[in-house]
């Protein structure tokens, strides 16, 4: 990670003014859409275990709404910043338009670490974050869902307190719900699977085959384990996969030159990706420090922890082999390192069309869940892989026609689409 101060919704904004430019936008189309529409900030006094009251900071907002109800996870974490949140917000607005779905951009984020806290303690923050905003948020207006180091469970209390609050049963409030409660099939694989669908589809563009195709990925959370599932599963190797160690307060990096054994990781790993050193270890795996995983001489690298994770500091240490960067993870490449990538004409599938998938089985389950009908696994990944199929060669065409690189055309096609029903609405 950068030594430099990063604020990630400068950057959002930088991408935003530089695809204005180039779309020649009108003033008050910038100015709307270069800023949230709403923000919600708010305190959560949570009685702990111990009998104290810790007050927790909670954000929602509410970037753009033109398309539809706003779409967005709840992220918590102990450096969760309404920066971040905000830069966020403004991505799920392009990611949504990108895929075409109908629905705008939101985000949510609670200050805290769950990795201290209690399960009660943790039920008594989301119901607290849904008591903060039950008024703001729903089905028709803003629809949450899981996102760094929060779960089905977590979604199912807030959907609990939300229904309590407004007196029915309202399953479309917010999605990454359990199976037996209206979640939907497919979706905890959803936005790994979908980087892999747009990288299968990249390969090609490259001349390359998925057997044999290496890789190297950073992170090993849900998005993390199902893309390297699939990538193997189509004939791809992952050597490398890094993972943040609670204890030790850094990231490590694990690898194995035969290749990453996605399953015999997952029995070693806690519910947050961490995986124990000690049990990797013996398993075989070479243990290596923090951003090696960025160095490896691998075809492709797939950041999926968190943003600002390739900067001007380590963009110069990807390997010479690298051909192929799929963004997992939100906000992962600054706008300086993207530059670097751009000069040495590495191939970027951007973050915001790469990991779209989750919003858009997340969708799924939101029509699901409107409707009281459900769709079998078959059934959602065949939509998805259609979806993300769809998208990324309507990108792809984009950038070839207008001699634009990929992160350029996916938000051409995006902030058209959300300027142009901000104008349908005679926002602008």
């Amino acid at each position: 990670m950068s030594t430099q101060s990063y604020n990630p919704f400068e950057t959002a904004q930088h991408q935003f003014d530089h695809v204005a430019d180039l779309l020649d936008l009108g003033q008050a189309t910038r100015d709307l859409l270069r800023w949230p529409m709403r923000e919600y900030h708010f305190s959560i006094p949570v009685r702990m275990d111990d009998g104290s009251v810790h007050i927790y900071r909670g954000f929602r907002v509410q970037h753009n709404d033109a398309r539809g109800p706003g779409k967005g996870g709840i992220r918590f974490h102990p450096m969760e910043t309404i920066d971040t949140v905000r830069a966020l917000a403004v991505w799920m607005t392009w990611k949504c338009a990108v895929v075409d779905i109908p629905l705008g951009g939101s985000k949510g984020g609670v200050v805290c670490d769950p990795h201290n806290m209690s399960q009660r303690e943790v039920e008594q923050l989301c119901r607290g974050w849904v008591r903060q905003v039950s008024r703001n948020v729903g089905p028709v207006l803003d629809v949450p869902a899981p996102d760094v180091m929060t779960n089905p469970q977590n979604m199912l209390w807030m959907l609990d307190e939300y229904e309590v609050i407004h007196g029915g049963k309202y399953p479309g409030f917010i999605t990454g719900k359990p199976l037996s409660i209206g979640g939907s099939q497919g979706r905890k694989e959803a936005t790994g699977y979908g980087v892999i669908f747009t990288v299968r589809e990249a390969l090609k563009d490259l001349k390359l085959k998925p057997q044999g195709v290496t890789a190297s990925v950073q992170g090993f959370g849900n998005v993390a384990q199902y893309a390297v599932e699939l990538l193997q599963q189509i004939g791809g190797t992952v050597v490398c996969v890094s993972s943040w160690d609670q204890g030790a307060k850094c990231a490590f990096s694990f690898r194995k030159k035969s290749g990453v054994s996605v399953e015999e990781l997952r029995t070693i790993t806690d519910p947050f990706g961490g995986i124990d050193r000690g049990k990797a270890q013996d398993l075989g795996y070479e243990v290596l420090q923090e951003d090696a995983w960025i160095e490896q001489d691998v075809d492709m690298l797939i950041p999926a922890a968190l943003e600002n994770q390739i900067t001007r500091d380590n963009v110069g240490r990807i390997g010479k082999g690298v051909k192929l960067i799929a963004e997992a993870a939100n906000g992962p490449t600054t706008s300086e390192a993207d530059v670097a990538l751009c000069a040495r004409n590495m191939f970027v599938i951007p973050d915001f069309l790469a990991n779209a998938g989750g919003v858009t089985c997340s969708y799924f389950e939101q029509v699901q869940s409107n409707m009281n009908y459900y769709w079998n696994k078959d059934e959602v990944f065949g939509k998805l892989d259609t979806t993300m199929t769809s998208a990324y060669h309507a990108v792809r065409e984009t950038a070839n026609k207008r001699k634009l690189t990929m992160r350029e055309a996916a938000y051409v096609i995006s902030i058209s689409r959300v300027a142009q029903a901000c104008k349908d609405r005679g926002w602008v």
